[in-house]
């Protein structure tokens, strides 16, 4: 346990800093799953948001952020491209 005044208060900003990072980290997750699962534009958009601000808040690496939103991309670029195939024919 801590013992001087301003490790106490560290302690009770850390412990409210990991609830905020738990918090969003599981928004982060929930939102790239459901943009895979069902990858509207909308889903996409809300996954890329808060993918850049767990990158921001340190919650994930920066690459893994460039990473996922790259896929992303892909996921609604294939999207896009079997919608125009299926007009087309």
């Amino acid at each position: 346990m801590p013992v001087t005044k301003s490790a106490k208060k560290k302690l009770k900003k850390d412990k409210k800093r990991e609830k905020e990072n738990a918090i969003l980290e599981s928004l982060y997750k929930g939102a790239l799953k459901k943009a895979k699962k069902n990858p509207t534009e909308k889903n996409i958009k809300e996954a890329a948001v808060l993918i850049d601000k767990a990158a921001k808040k340190n919650i994930i690496h920066k690459n893994k952020a460039a990473r996922n939103k790259s896929s992303l991309a892909k996921i609604s670029k294939v999207k896009k491209t079997s919608k125009k195939l299926i007009h087309n024919q």
